[in-house]
């Protein structure tokens, strides 16, 4: 079997749903590998399909050249969606003892080269290989939802797991039109949700004290520096606001302000009833009726007019877009 996508096609195994195991697998799918998709529940192949048809809506805005679809197969076990596969992704609920459990029977049945990723948002890849049988062969793949739509993954090992099964996991990630990010370190929520959670927590607290609602707070994100970071990232941004200067500029000039008390961020506000009720009135209020699936199908919309945007522009994650149909183009 071919290393990455060709004529041979590579086979994805995809352990649990829900709407990140279902986005694995239209990733998967879309981009030309066969996958095999097992989760017991009985909604899993309603959302699988569901997600599916999101992408392939999606996809045909995003690429110039679009890839021929793999094979679906609903597995009936673990054992069999995983058995010759070269990649497994488990996306099973956060709870370690699960994890574990399921890894554990991953790897009774998977061969011993494949690559075994978690798409744990919290747990590190040494917490996950407590316990099992090929501690080196487990990482975790981190992506951010949608996984058919968003392409960046926090690829993460630990001291058990070599160079070269990192640059292999890269190498599959890639031919799905992902772009990895090897971290140099394990750390509990990787780097992308140790981010958020800052900005979460903070928001928790505006909420709690009466400073914004839950409409406010996201009206700020999205019409102002969540529109840079769209195509500036955080320091790149910061750089910019430096002027001529550059980054030195700005740390002098702003760097005093982290000793001010303006944030909450070493404290939690507590998360009891009332706080929980007032956030959940105000979002009902925001929703303004519209149920989930609408509000999903808005995502995408509004995430590939600004890929599209962005890769007129040449920029950010629309650059990376434009490097994959180039990759894809030349395939041809």
């Amino acid at each position: 079997m071919s290393d990455i996508p060709g004529r041979s096609r590579p086979t994805a195994a995809i352990i649990g749903g829900g709407v990140i195991g279902s986005g694995w697998a239209t990733r998967f799918l879309l981009n030309g590998w066969d996958v095999r998709f097992f989760d017991p529940s009985e909604d899993a192949e309603r959302i699988l399909h569901a997600v599916i048809a999101r992408g392939r809506d999606a996809l045909p805005a995003l690429c110039d050249v679009v890839p021929e679809e793999g094979t679906l197969t609903i597995a009936s076990s673990t054992a069999d969606a995983v058995v010759g596969a070269r990649y497994i992704q488990e996306s099973t609920p956060e709870r370690i003892e699960v994890k574990r459990a399921v890894l554990r029977s991953i790897q009774e049945a998977c061969e011993a080269e494949a690559i075994v990723a978690s798409s744990t948002s919290g747990f590190m890849p040494s917490e996950l290989q407590d316990g099992s049988l090929r501690p080196e062969q487990i990482i975790v793949s981190h992506p951010y939802n949608p996984v058919y739509l968003l392409p960046l993954v926090e690829v993460v090992g630990s001291d058990n797991v070599s160079k070269e099964l990192l640059d292999r996991a890269s190498r599959y990630l890639e031919s799905v039109s992902m772009k990895p990010v090897v971290l140099g370190a394990e750390v509990p929520a990787h780097v992308g949700d140790r981010l958020l959670e800052a900005l979460w927590r903070e928001a928790l607290w505006l909420v709690k004290d009466g400073v914004a609602t839950t409409g406010q707070i996201d009206d700020i994100i999205t019409h102002s520096f969540g529109l840079r970071w769209a195509q500036k990232g955080l320091f790149e941004t910061y750089r910019v606001a430096g002027g001529q200067a550059g980054m030195k500029h700005f740390l002098e000039q702003f760097g005093p302000c982290l000793e001010w008390p303006w944030t909450k961020l070493m404290d939690v506000p507590d998360l009891n009833e009332e706080l929980i009720d007032r956030i959940v009135e105000q979002s009902d209020e925001q929703a303004a009726g519209r149920t989930v699936m609408q509000l999903e199908n808005e995502r995408d919309r509004n995430l590939v007019a600004l890929l599209k945007a962005l890769r007129e522009e040449d920029a950010a994650a629309g650059a990376f877009l434009n490097e994959v149909n180039r990759r894809h183009q030349g395939e041809e």
